[in-house]
């Protein structure tokens, strides 16, 4: 393993920073940024990879499926803030998107000893949570090596769920178990082997495109606005409002009371607006629409016309 490693692209040390701690803060803080730009044009290379991605998991989503995203250490922490980041932002339930990190919630803030390594026990994570073959399972893991992380992926692949691996490394153990695999090749960092920098960055540029897009194929955007927004504070609650003003080109005087008596749901609150029904009118007809938006408006269009 320590071999193996050491022929990663992430582990290699990078002559341009080898003197990083003998220069002044701003030329530090240069170094990095400069090495940071690099980041957008490797994900940039593995679009097509990514969509493809995305288009299978949404498939299965369609059909009653689940994201889960796997993953230890850094990657691991990326991969529970992109999954906890769904419900508040497109309305969905916290088992939708879920995020599993090696060592459990402890994990999250500090390091757990021998979790990367527990290839078993990335395959109780999958078993304990009933994956099953409409699923989806996004391993993460900058060297494609973490041994939790492919005992995930293997579990998830023998019980028909769709594969995928995000790295940043080339021809890793993880890309050979994945159906759908993601090489982010962002090469040495400016810490030796510290893959919380380019690396996460990177992954967390790839995870904000799989979830974003993924909401957005399966309608939980109109626009670009965020109409399944939980409306959980005074900020959220004052977004949504502008949202349905936006949407209807209604003012907060208008807005506002719509969406008290909505249960603060946008979308209903803008049907409601639009069309002049009460909140159960507008309810009844966004869901015999699917729950979208979109195809609930034109719908009253077209019979309007």
């Amino acid at each position: 393993m320590i071999d193996s490693l050491a022929a990663l692209s992430t582990e290699q040390s990078d002559p341009r920073y080898s003197q990083i701690d003998r220069l002044s803060t701003e030329q530090v803080a240069r170094l990095m940024n400069a090495a940071d730009i690099t980041v957008p044009a490797a994900v940039a290379l593995v679009i097509p990879e990514i969509s493809a991605t995305v288009d299978a998991v949404v498939t299965r989503m369609k059909a009653g499926g689940r994201l889960f995203y796997v993953g230890a250490g850094t990657s691991g922490r990326l991969a529970v803030l992109d999954a906890s980041e769904c419900p508040p932002t497109f309305g969905t339930d916290p088992e939708l998107v879920q995020g599993i990190i090696a060592g459990g919630q402890p994990a999250l803030t500090r390091s757990v000893e021998g979790a990367e390594d527990d290839h078993a026990g990335g395959a109780a994570a999958i078993a304990e949570r009933g994956v099953g073959a409409l699923d989806s399972v996004v391993g993460v893991s900058a060297s494609g090596r973490a041994p939790f992380v492919l005992g995930a992926l293997a579990e998830a692949g023998r019980r028909g769920a769709l594969t995928a691996g995000l790295s940043c490394n080339a021809a890793t153990p993880l890309s050979e178990a994945a159906t759908h695999p993601i090489e982010v090749i962002v090469g040495p960092e400016v810490v030796t082997g510290s893959t919380r920098l380019k690396a996460g960055t990177a992954q967390k540029l790839v995870l904000n495109m799989i979830s974003t897009i993924v909401m957005v194929r399966l309608g939980r955007t109109y626009g670009n606005t965020m109409i399944e927004v939980s409306a959980m504070n005074s900020k959220l609650a004052d977004r949504a409002a502008r949202m349905v003003g936006d949407i209807t080109g209604a003012g907060l005087s208008v807005t506002r009371p719509a969406l008290e008596a909505a249960g603060w749901n946008v979308k209903i609150a803008v049907l409601m607006i639009e069309y002049g029904l009460g909140a159960d009118d507008a309810r009844a007809l966004l869901e015999s629409h699917g729950d979208r938006l979109e195809a609930a408006l034109e719908a009253e269009k077209a019979q309007g016309a």
